[in-house]
């Protein structure tokens, strides 16, 4: 009988991992370069390009500023569901045949805990990232985002392609 220790992660599913890490350690440099070494906060808005500018944002919220007002309670329960799904995606990503379902698992989970770690250290998510366009003389944005977004995102595309291209794979977890 083999013991728990002694079981040897595959190499899909350490792919799977490495993607998270991947995700958490660029979302997790990001923030803390732009916060403590560029001082993007008393800099204001940085334009980058005619399209994209760097500002901070503090994002009490989940995606897209939404439950901004629930407060500690409302933050812990968003904590706890976040673990909760984190556990869950890892579950789906053990079982997934697929290295593009597990690498776009892995991304998700990644960024997933990036945004939970600024909720811990800060009590809001850091955002920086502005896309705009100017269209007649009037200027509209996107919403402001990092890189964990970016992640979760990119994991959720990867998972979409996944089930489009190989039947079965990355519908549900087994």
């Amino acid at each position: 009988m083999e013991g728990l220790g002694s079981r040897r992660v595959s190499p899909l599913f350490r792919s799977g991992l490495i993607a998270a890490v991947a995700a958490l350690v660029l979302d997790q440099a990001s923030k803390l370069w732009l916060l403590n070494v560029f001082e993007l906060g008393p800099r204001g808005t940085v334009r980058i390009t005619p399209f994209f500018d760097l500002v901070l944002a503090w994002n009490t919220g989940i995606s897209y500023g939404w439950f901004q007002d629930s407060g500690p309670v409302g933050q812990t329960i968003l904590l706890a569901f976040k673990a909760a799904a984190v556990i869950v995606l890892g579950i789906w990503m053990a079982r997934s045949g697929t290295r593009l379902a597990v690498i776009g698992l892995g991304l998700i989970i990644g960024g997933a805990i990036g945004n939970a770690i600024d909720r811990l250290a800060y009590g809001a998510v850091v955002d920086f990232a502005l896309f705009h366009l100017e269209i007649g003389g009037k200027t509209y944005n996107w919403y402001v985002f990092n890189l964990a977004d970016v992640a979760i995102v990119a994991g959720v595309a990867a998972l979409l392609y996944d089930s489009f291209v190989t039947p079965d794979a990355a519908k549900t977890p087994r």
